[in-house]
């Protein structure tokens, strides 16, 4: 008979096991509506067959909260009116929300991966809640276009630059060329 030994824990480990550990990741424990409102003010009038297409606007936010331990709450609000010349069509507002667990990510790298990694993964489940809400409202389901979350995270960053200048007294507005290209 052969003598099997079990080898204490660390020894049985791969160099590549403890990389894997540290390597960053980011992980989604759960989606959900945080809120859903959608109002068809005045409906039935709206219904009625050969009614104008009305003018649809989308306001996009991205909010990002730290929930202790390396997990996030991310939400997408977004905010969609339809008006025509008659007044609204239909309002519909949307925050939906995702925990996101960020394992082993460098500091730098957090805000740009709350704020447009985790937007990007939830927007297509929050984009078929509003297509749903809208058809369900009795309107043609609306399609959003992709969001391009980097561009509104530039955009983030750009306001609160110049708010950060404004903010300053005159004579300590030196400028700065940091983060512009």
């Amino acid at each position: 008979m052969a003598d099997t030994q079990t080898p204490p824990a660390d020894q049985g480990r791969t160099p590549q096991a403890g990389a894997a550990e540290a390597e960053p990741r980011l992980l989604i424990q759960t989606q959900y509506i945080k809120d859903l409102s959608f109002e068809n003010p005045r409906a039935p009038v709206s219904l009625e067959p050969g009614r104008n297409r009305p003018e649809i606007s989308v306001r996009v936010d991205v909010r990002a909260e730290g929930l202790g331990s390396d997990r996030y709450e991310v939400l997408l609000v977004m905010n969609v009116e339809a008006q025509s010349g008659e007044g609204p069509v239909f309002l519909l507002e949307l925050t939906y929300g995702g925990v996101f667990a960020l394992l082993n990510i460098p500091a730098d790298s957090l805000q740009p991966l709350l704020l447009i990694e985790c937007p990007r993964l939830l927007f297509p489940f929050a984009r078929r809640i509003v297509a749903d809400a809208s058809r369900d409202g009795g309107f043609p389901p609306l399609l959003l276009d992709p969001i391009d979350f980097v561009q509104l995270f530039r955009r983030r960053q750009q306001l609160a630059q110049q708010a950060g200048e404004a903010s300053r007294p005159a004579a300590a507005a030196a400028p700065s060329l940091a983060g512009q290209a």
